[in-house]
């Protein structure tokens, strides 16, 4: 028996696996450190922007190329994280049984970055205090979006309300949510053009896949 049929979801227990050791960190003291060190930052942010929540005392931590990455393994809360990470392993243990560990390694992590870019685009068109961003949202986003170009007529049941529908419009509606609730500043506090670019960047690769499949695979 092979490695892949032995343990076939690797990466996304590695990552729950991450996430949970990190945000445990998080509660520490050193949770600190952890968010001005590896949250994503505004581009532009230093000492000349204040941090509204009062947290770093007037003085926000500054951007750096890792947190395009690292800003994914952060979470605001115990919700937060169960919520992220049971979809991970929810649509992510199937995106990676289809396409095998490095591949999903490599989608996963296009759509973090890529929701990290649109992010850091639409917080450059603001103004007033800077906030860091975190949470494994973008790369949820974009494997949600994988399942359901995957497996569009799968059932999926709603928890509010309690509806089954299909997969495909599981994506559309939430995608549409999302948009809305960015386009009219609705849920302040909520990245959501962060998911979308996530999900864009998901679909560009996927496209790009099915014209030049991966030999990785």
């Amino acid at each position: 028996m092979n490695n892949r049929n032995a343990f076939p979801v690797q990466v996304v227990l590695a990552l729950l696996i991450i996430n949970g050791i990190l945000f445990l960190m998080e509660m520490t003291a050193s949770g600190r450190q952890l968010i001005e060190l590896f949250a994503l930052w505004p581009l532009g942010s230093g000492s000349d922007f204040g941090f509204g929540s009062g947290l770093f005392d007037g003085a926000a931590p500054g951007f750096q190329v890792w947190q395009l990455v690292t800003y994914s393994f952060l979470h605001g809360g115990v919700f937060h994280l169960l919520v992220n990470m049971y979809a991970l392993w929810l649509f992510g243990s199937r995106m990676e049984m289809v396409w095998g560990s490095k591949a999903f390694l490599i989608y996963y992590f296009v759509c973090v970055i890529g929701a990290a870019l649109v992010q850091l685009l639409v917080a450059s068109q603001g103004s007033g205090p800077a906030y860091p961003t975190i949470g494994a949202s973008g790369g949820v986003f974009g494997l949600l979006l994988a399942f359901g170009m995957t497996f569009p007529n799968e059932r999926l049941m709603l928890l509010f309300p309690p509806v089954a529908m299909s997969a495909k419009w599981f994506v559309i509606i939430y995608g549409a949510v999302e948009l809305y609730f960015g386009v009219t500043g609705s849920m302040a506090g909520v990245a959501h053009f962060a998911h979308l670019g996530g999900m864009l960047f998901g679909y560009l690769l996927i496209r790009y896949w099915r014209n030049h499949p991966p030999r990785y695979r």
